[in-house]
């Protein structure tokens, strides 16, 4: 098992490194050029509400990879305010807002994805991908 961690400034400009470093990790591993984008996606969209809704005593933001044989893991973690993921709802793709779709995108690209969150410690989203041998 490998892991490799990143610590960003919670600013929009650095969520492209992110986007970059799971891109590297996810084409060494052997995805192909659609689950690597997939992979991108996912993690751009959980940086991205991590630098909106995640400032609060640091402007920071960590991501956390973990390969795992055949599994590609990421953490996404900010230190803000956090929600009540229990009051979530999926959107109404017939009546779209102009956001809200983020965690929709995450589980629609992702295999696995466990949102943590509380005010005390933030939010924490994990999202697994398992790459598939044909």
């Amino acid at each position: 098992m490998e892991n490799i961690t990143l610590s960003l400034p919670s600013k929009a400009e650095y969520v492209s490194v992110a986007r970059l470093t799971a891109s590297v990790i996810a084409n060494n591993m052997g995805f192909n050029i659609e689950e690597v984008e997939d992979i991108k996606v996912a993690v751009g969209e959980a940086c991205n509400n991590a630098v909106l809704h995640g400032k609060c005593d640091q402007d920071r933001f960590n991501l956390n990879f973990v390969i795992d044989g055949q599994i590609f893991m990421v953490e996404v973690r900010d230190t803000g305010n956090g929600f009540d993921f229990e009051e979530y709802t999926e959107p109404d793709l017939m009546n779209p807002r102009e956001n809200g779709l983020g965690l929709f995108i995450m589980k629609s690209l992702m295999d696995e994805v466990e949102v943590t969150s509380t005010v005390e410690d933030g939010t924490c989203i994990k999202m697994v991908k398992n790459v598939v041998e044909i």
